[in-house]
């Protein structure tokens, strides 16, 4: 396994808004991610409005590999690029570990088949886009795309043998 070149520490800010559904109190989700991990404790109530509260979750790591940054280009020339939060449910209070964050979009859409982990994207800050850029522009190859060729095939031979009706080598 390769190791990261790069990590880059960021704090995971979440919402909490009362859920409208009879079986849920709440409903979670990322909402944003800080530059740097701020000296708040984790799970620190950062703001209250009505049915939401977001809290800081605690701190994440960004960690950026050499051989991605064709993931991390595409997340870039995207439009709007995004970090992928991934939040491990405790069964507890704090109700969520914060346990991964990436700018990988092929990393981030693996991890939603973890099962009840709770995913969701959330924008780059501006800071973290531009080193982000930066690193890609230092260590980005273009690689060609190779297209296999395909065999060619008798359309009246059956598959698996040679020489035409009849069989035969």
């Amino acid at each position: 396994m390769t190791s990261a070149l790069v990590s880059i520490p960021v704090g995971v800010v979440v919402a909490r808004y009362r859920a409208t559904n009879p079986w849920l109190e709440f409903v979670w989700r990322p909402v944003c991610v800080l530059e740097g991990v701020p000296s708040a404790a984790p799970w620190t109530a950062l703001h209250h409005d009505g049915d939401v509260t977001t809290f800081y979750a605690g701190p994440g790591v960004i960690e950026l590999y050499r051989t991605e940054t064709t993931n991390y280009l595409g997340n870039l020339q995207s439009g709007a690029p995004t970090l992928w939060v991934v939040l491990r449910p405790t069964g507890m209070e704090p109700p969520y570990d914060v346990l991964a964050v990436t700018a990988d979009p092929a990393e981030g859409e693996a991890m939603t088949e973890a099962g009840n982990d709770l995913v969701d994207t959330v924008p780059v800050p501006a800071t973290i886009a531009e080193f982000l850029e930066a690193f890609v522009a230092e260590h980005h190859i273009e690689r060609p795309v190779f297209k296999r060729q395909r065999d060619h095939v008798e359309p009246d031979v059956p598959a698996g043998r040679k020489g035409g009706p009849g069989g035969g080598s």
